[in-house]
């Protein structure tokens, strides 16, 4: 009844909330996108995307339809492995941004080392700044970290989503005095982000906490020190969006490879496309 290539389709069309980049990350048309997306509303018998000329969002049955997509297409996967006969092996040494610590990449991670045993999986949890540097110095073969800014365009687009400012419940910011910030240490891509906006917008700030690791900057914020700039798909519980402040923008996700091109790394990023509505999600 559902075609995995149009199961595919739908779920990078989800994941980045483009038709365009969707046909791009897929090496299609964008008609061919659109007529994937048709012909599988047209199976359910649904509408799976809210769109206009601005905007694509997932409607309630879209969002029901991700959990089905992924396990069909993970059944899929694992079939034509079974019977293509060939073991992947080899050393992949594999970052991923502090961003995602507290989503579901351990399931899908866990799930790659089930079905390739033999890979020696070595893990990095970094700033995505921190990942870039790593990467061009041949130090990693795969990451998952942020883009830098307006016009990088390296690597596979992984999903995208708007950056918002988060606080604890009832914080308010005081338009007369600096804006305290609570950010990771350089090179961390978002405390470059929230410092621009603030000088472009000339808010003054000051540095209320700084950690490398997110969990501390949770606890800050948590404590009601000040405020962070986060994904808007990734606020922890016990934070909230903090209003009047200025716009952050939207962030990008992408997966890049090292010079070094491999099998493994080639199964990883490939694992992780095919999951990557779970990054979006807390674990």
């Amino acid at each position: 009844m559902y075609d995995p290539v149009q199961l595919r389709t739908f779920l990078t069309v989800a994941q980045t909330l483009s038709f365009t980049q969707a046909a791009a990350r897929l090496g299609v048309r964008q008609s061919t996108v659109s007529q994937h997306v048709r012909r599988l509303e047209e199976a359910t018998g649904r509408p799976l995307f809210l769109r206009d000329t601005h905007s694509v969002e997932l409607t309630e049955d879209g969002e029901a339809l991700l959990g089905f997509a992924r396990s069909i297409l993970e059944a899929h996967e694992r079939a034509a492995a079974f019977f293509s006969g060939t073991r992947i092996r080899g050393r992949l040494r594999f970052g991923a941004s502090e961003d995602f610590v507290l989503t579901r990449l351990p399931e899908i991670l866990e799930a790659f080392r089930h079905e390739h045993p033999e890979v020696e999986l070595e893990l990095s949890v970094e700033l995505s700044g921190t990942l870039h540097e790593r990467l061009d110095a041949g130090r990693l073969d795969l990451v998952l970290a942020k883009r830098r800014g307006d016009g990088d365009e390296r690597g596979r687009l992984v999903w995208r989503d708007r950056m918002v400012w988060i606080g604890a419940e009832g914080l308010r910011v005081d338009p007369d005095r600096p804006v305290p910030l609570i950010v990771f240490p350089p090179p961390g891509i978002t405390r470059a982000r929230a410092l621009d906006v603030l000088q472009a917008d000339g808010r003054p700030w000051r540095i209320a906490c700084t950690s490398g690791s997110l969990s501390g900057l949770i606890a800050a914020a948590r404590a009601g020190l000040g405020v962070m700039a986060h994904t808007r798909g990734l606020i922890p519980p016990g934070l909230v969006r903090v209003a009047g402040l200025p716009d952050l923008g939207t962030v990008e996700f992408a997966l890049l490879r090292g010079p070094r091109g491999s099998a493994a790394a080639e199964a990883l990023a490939a694992a992780i496309l095919s999951g990557a509505d779970r990054l979006t999600r807390a674990a």
